[in-house]
């Protein structure tokens, strides 16, 4: 491990008054192993303030900082995987913008990779801090991800994490949009452990990006990307929505034959009609969301695109600015 170059990626978007607080923290811990080589990536996922410039100028002070600029705003799972796109090392850890991710707690988490445990390590904070709309976007995510990857209930994939290269290899392989990080590993491997640690307040009261449309977006992502459960599902439910209509209707030409006297129930026939007609349009909705990205990917819609990069020669590896 002492000789082992490591890579961090950094997805930036509104982190002006955090992102030098990660920077220094980040030398800081690395310090401690002066041996050990590593390289900053952050990524500017096309954020309103003023975080590029910060980036650049960082950049400019220590050519370890490496810099990617995206031409619009991707998402942060297409953010990371821009930085892993150019990352260069033996491990590459992930984490975020905002200072809650306790990179102090770097060597810990490393631990499990250095002694072949397992090949991604990711934090299991004790207590998460957390908006209410976040909280419950990562509780959808949580369930949708254990019953559509067949993912343990209990392993939940936080924002610092750490991977030998070829997970990072592979999953940039993945080159269409609607990227979900958490199938792409889940693809790649199932060697997974996690690190017991406290994840810290956020470094400034401005509040996080990442809302709970943007975890809304992410689920639909693994939903439609990752797995076909739900057109399996989708088949289930009509099945037996069919079978409950054949037997309605066999007990209403029954009744009806034993009582003629009795009335046709309209308002019977009617809600039969509604509960039906609501399944059969959620069925095509969901059907419409698969053929919808697939039209996106087979038109080879760009998962990212990076406008400028400074430290970074994306052919060679060796120190360029475009800027």
């Amino acid at each position: 491990m002492s000789q082992s170059f490591l890579s961090f990626v950094i997805p930036c978007y509104r982190s002006e008054k955090t992102i030098e607080m990660v920077l220094d923290e980040i030398i800081s811990v690395m310090a401690q192993r002066p041996q050990m080589r590593f390289e900053v990536i952050a990524v500017n996922d096309c954020s309103p303030d003023d975080v590029y410039s910060v980036l650049k100028r960082r950049a400019s002070e220590d050519e370890r900082i490496k810099v990617l600029s995206l031409a619009r705003n991707m998402g942060k799972h297409c953010a990371v995987l821009a930085g892993h796109s150019v990352a260069r090392g033996d491990y590459v850890v992930d984490l975020d913008d905002d200072f809650q991710s306790p990179v102090s707690e770097l060597w810990r988490l490393l631990e499990p990779l250095e002694r072949d445990e397992c090949d991604y390590v990711t934090a299991k904070y004790l207590v998460r801090r957390q908006s209410a709309g976040k909280r419950l976007g990562s509780n959808i995510n949580l369930l949708m991800s254990a019953f559509m990857l067949d993912k343990p209930l209990d392993l939940r994939f936080e924002n610092f994490s750490a991977m030998r290269r070829f997970v990072s290899e592979e999953i940039i392989r993945y080159k269409h949009p609607f990227p979900y990080l958490e199938g792409l590993v889940l693809r790649v491997t199932r060697r997974i452990s996690t690190v017991e640690m406290e994840q810290r307040s956020r470094g400034d009261d401005s509040g996080t990006g990442f809302t709970f449309r943007r975890s809304v977006s992410l689920w639909l992502n693994g939903l439609t990307a990752f797995s076909v459960k739900p057109l399996r599902l989708a088949t289930l439910l009509g099945f037996t929505v069919a079978g409950f209509g054949f037997a309605y209707a066999a007990y209403v030409v029954l009744d009806k034959l034993m009582n003629p006297a009795i009335q046709a129930g309209f308002s019977s026939v009617m809600a039969v009609l509604l509960i039906t007609s609501g399944i059969v349009m959620c069925l095509i909705g969901l059907i419409g969301e698969y053929v919808g990205r697939i039209y996106i990917c087979i038109n080879q819609a760009p998962q990212f695109i990076i406008k400028e990069h400074k430290n970074i020669d994306k052919s060679s590896g060796k120190t360029e600015d475009r800027s």
